[in-house]
């Protein structure tokens, strides 16, 4: 976090607010948690239940992907999303062995090997 600190925020903020006493902040942290753990645990339901019920890719559920871009694998589609120009190889790896080395060219789409 010291990468983050923005100390004038810390000043400004406890130059214009009053401390909040020990056991009311501890009530409130407890509180806050068990919200949180609440919140969590219903949204890993909620990614359980969408799994199970085959909505897993949701943006192809809903057609907002195409087949097409369905059928990319994942290294193709990022590298179509930030518009890399040329042409390439991706290269993929499983440990420290190379598993399959794919051509990339940013002008056509290709479909991914199974």
């Amino acid at each position: 976090m010291g990468l983050f600190e923005m100390k004038w925020l810390r000043r400004f903020v406890r130059r214009n607010t009053n401390p909040i006493p020990e056991q009311r902040a501890e009530l409130w942290k407890r509180r806050l948690s068990l919200g949180y753990a609440i919140l969590a645990w219903q949204a890993f339901g909620f990614v359980c239940y969408m799994v199970y019920t085959g909505r897993n890719d949701w943006a192809k559920y809903y057609g907002y992907k195409t087949e097409q871009d369905a059928a990319m694998s994942p290294a193709q589609q990022f590298a179509r999303h930030i518009k890399v120009e040329g042409t390439g190889k991706i290269i993929r790896y499983s440990g420290f062995s190379k598993v399959e080395e794919v051509p990339f060219d940013s002008t056509a789409k290709e479909d991914v090997k199974n």
